[in-house]
Order: structure tokens, then C-alpha cells, then sequence
């Protein structure tokens, strides 16, 4: 068993990896133990192919960020599971962080957030980051926690094909400790500006709604698919 495992789920992520991945491994500690897992959904750019060559462990899974994530969670060696997508680029110093937080006390947690580009209606949505509680938590932010403890909340429910994320992090924080840490992520905004902020973030908002009173898996992906994702 190693220390640190980073779970990356990724469909066509090509581009992004050859930035992240270099940059991952430059910042982990000379002494640190850990491994990156790439769990990719069946790309067609050759993400794969790039990831194996750059260093990483990679996984053939479904398409669906929580059978992805939970497929790297099943081959991970780490007693610390780090998920991360594909277009956040955490903090260098984001292995000290998370352990340093770790050696204070059993917790999960995540980065403050910060979108490149940027706005200030984002600069606003990144300042709400440092909340804590859940409806201030994404994916986007990264998500660190102990192996058993997410062996014991059963993964991520793969019936979600969106909200994966926010859901899982729900039941986490029923059950246990959450930090966020001081340090920011950056995260692309690119979809904000495909969309617009005010439109994007007023589906996002409406996934949000209708999840609270009680709308199902598939309900909240056929909201989201006539909404929100691109076609094809």
C-alpha cells in the first residue's frame, strides 16, 4: 500500500493531461508515495496512450465519471484517495497540504477554488468556497479522503451520470469530518463561457432544486442533457 492514490477520470482529456500530469509529478515530494491513476471512459484522442507514456496507471472503464472514479478507487493502493479532474490544476504544494491537514486529524476534504479565466461573477462563486458546507462543494474542487472511509460509504452511486460528485460529498458530510483547506485549485471555466455564467450557473442552480426535492439519477441527467451538455 502506498500513501497518496490520485484518481483522474477522463474522456478525451489529451491536452489537459500533458499539462496536469507533468505538473503532478513535479510537486509530489522527492519522498512522496504515491501513483496517478488515469480511469478513462473510452477516449478517441488518444488520452490513454498519453497518460501510460507520462507515467500513470491506466484504467479501461464505462463511460461515467463515477464508474470511472470508483473503478480507480478499486485498483488504488493508496490509504488516501485524491480525485481530481482532468481540468484542475491543484496547489504545488497539494500533497504537504493534504497530509499536514491529515497528521491534525481523520478528515476529508478539498481546495478553495479559483476559474481561469475569470470574472467577478466567478471570483464571487470562488470566494463561496471556503464554506463549509456541502452546497458550496463540486467536484471541481478536488476531493481527498481516507481509503476506508470510502470504502465504507459504498463509492459514488453509479446510477448519478451528473451530481456524482455532490451527492457522494452529501453523505460524507453526514457521516464525517470535512476541511477545506486555505490553498486554491484552479479550474477551467471554460464551460461558462461556452454557455454564458448566468445561464450555466442558473442550470447548474436548477440540477441543484430539483436534486433537493427528491428528482431522481436519471431525472437530473435528462434535465442536464437538454440543458446544459453539448451534443454528441
Amino acid at each position: 500500500m502506498t500513501e497518496l492514490s490520485i484518481i483522474i477520470p477522463t474522456v478525451n482529456e489529451a491536452p489537459r493531461l500533458q499539462f496536469l500530469l507533468p505538473y503532478l509529478r513535479k510537486n509530489l515530494a522527492a519522498t512522496a508515495e504515491a501513483e496517478i491513476i488515469v480511469a478513462d471512459g473510452g477516449s478517441s484522442d488518444g488520452t490513454p496512450d498519453i497518460a501510460r507514456n507520462l507515467g500513470a496507471v491506466v484504467l479501461n472503464s464505462p463511460k461515467g465519471r463515477a464508474v470511472q472514479m470508483n473503478e480507480g478507487a478499486k485498483n488504488a493502493r493508496g490509504r488516501i484517495l485524491y480525485f481530481l479532474h482532468a481540468d484542475s490544476i491543484p496547489p504545488a504544494s497539494f500533497y504537504s497540504d493534504i497530509f499536514n491537514a491529515l497528521a491534525k486529524k481523520e478528515t476529508a476534504g478539498c481546495f478553495r477554488l479559483r476559474f481561469e479565466p475569470s470574472n467577478p461573477t466567478l471570483n464571487a462563486f470562488g470566494w463561496c468556497t471556503r464554506i463549509n458546507i456541502p452546497l458550496c462543494r463540486g467536484g471541481d474542487q478536488s476531493l481527498f479522503l481516507p481509503r476506508n472511509w470510502f470504502e465504507a460509504l459504498g463509492g459514488f452511486d453509479e446510477r448519478y451520470q451528473i451530481y456524482e460528485d455532490n451527492e457522494f460529498i452529501g453523505r460524507l458530510y453526514r457521516q464525517y469530518t470535512f476541511t477545506v483547506l486555505v490553498p486554491e485549485l484552479v479550474t477551467s471555466s471554460r464551460r461558462y463561457e461556452e454557455m454564458g455564467t448566468y445561464r450555466l450557473q442558473f442550470h447548474y442552480a436548477m440540477v441543484h432544486l430539483k436534486k433537493f426535492f427528491g428528482a431522481s439519477p436519471e431525472a437530473l441527467y435528462r434535465y442536464y442533457k437538454n440543458n446544459v451538455q453539448r451534443p454528441g
